[in-house]
């Protein structure tokens, strides 16, 4: 078997670099898409150190283009003149087929593209957005229920062994 044959079929590290865990909180995550993201400069080395906010972002799509918003990259310490503003507006590289399945699933009411997480898929940033709907209150509320009650059942079984 050649190098290049090994090298696919070994399994790529990924590690999480952030989480909006808020996202989850505020809306159901009907589809989830990997999408590559362009960064400038030091934004990678700055990523790598995990001074990264995705908890205000959220994505639009213009012109054809996947544009993520709002998400915070601290500057790079010893980045100098190479460091850009924390949150410029960042392209998300997707097929232009999905981009526009997307674009129209975001015309229907109460969908939205949240990012999700952050992560390193063996050297490349990757992005993981998710096609969210709206939760309402109640949701929430059945949501934290639910959450306490499995809590709860764990804890009785914890005890009982």
């Amino acid at each position: 078997m050649q190098a290049r044959e090994v090298g696919k079929l070994e399994k790529e590290s990924i590690k999480v670099m952030a989480n909006n865990r808020e996202a989850r909180h505020e809306y159901f995550v009907d589809e989830e898409f990997e999408a590559g993201i362009e960064l400038k400069g030091t934004e990678v080395k700055s990523i790598r150190a995990g001074t990264l906010n995705l908890k205000d972002a959220w994505c639009g799509i213009k012109d054809g283009e996947i544009i993520l918003n709002q998400m915070h990259i601290s500057p790079y310490s010893h980045g100098n003149i190479f460091n850009v503003d924390p949150r410029r507006p960042r392209r998300l590289l997707m097929h232009r087929r999905e981009i526009m399945r997307l674009y129209g699933k975001i015309k229907q009411d109460g969908f939205a593209l949240i990012p999700l997480s952050v992560y390193f898929k063996g050297s490349r940033v990757k992005v993981k957005v998710g096609l969210c709907r709206g939760k309402k209150l109640y949701d929430k509320r059945q949501a934290a229920a639910e959450k306490d009650a499995k809590r709860q059942i764990d804890r009785a079984m914890k005890e009982r062994y």
